[in-house]
């Protein structure tokens, strides 16, 4: 899909933001909903979404909806950092699928990284394991100040 287009309301974040598709949740507010990225890039690779817009990336978003959001982003990574100690966070957001974009709602990802680890491809590492996802997600939730 290219940058414009039209807000597909059947899209899997819109689902699971409905509660018609299951996550597993770390944080949520008024703003913006976390969850574990089922198709991890690395352990504890998390997911920040705004939860009252249709903007399909980045740059449809309101202004009025960054800042919250920006602001969720930036306090699930500082939990990620507590919980699992990463040797640094990559957080991105992309917009377009030529950028890697495979979900057309606005979201950024929070990937741990660790010296000599590999990160996995985008959308290609294989689905992980609910039960360590729910793990993670506590351990995360735990350090949401």
């Amino acid at each position: 899909m290219s940058l414009d287009g039209t807000y597909d309301a059947g899209n899997i974040f819109a689902k699971i933001l409905r509660g018609e598709a299951p996550s597993v949740r770390v944080f949520e507010d008024e703003h913006v909903m976390a969850f574990m990225d089922v198709f991890p890039q690395a352990r504890g690779h998390t997911l920040v979404i705004p939860k009252h817009s249709t903007a399909r990336n980045f740059l449809e978003e309101e202004p009025r909806v960054i800042g919250p959001l920006m602001l969720g982003v930036q306090r699930v990574a500082r939990a990620v950092r507590a919980a699992l100690e990463p040797d640094g966070l990559v957080i991105t957001q992309f917009n377009g699928a030529a950028s890697g974009q495979t979900v057309y709602h606005l979201h950024f990802h929070i990937i741990p990284r660790w010296e000599g680890q590999p990160l996995k491809g985008h959308g290609v590492g294989g689905m992980a394991d609910m039960d360590e996802l729910k793990t993670l997600a506590a351990q995360i939730a735990a350090k949401i100040s």
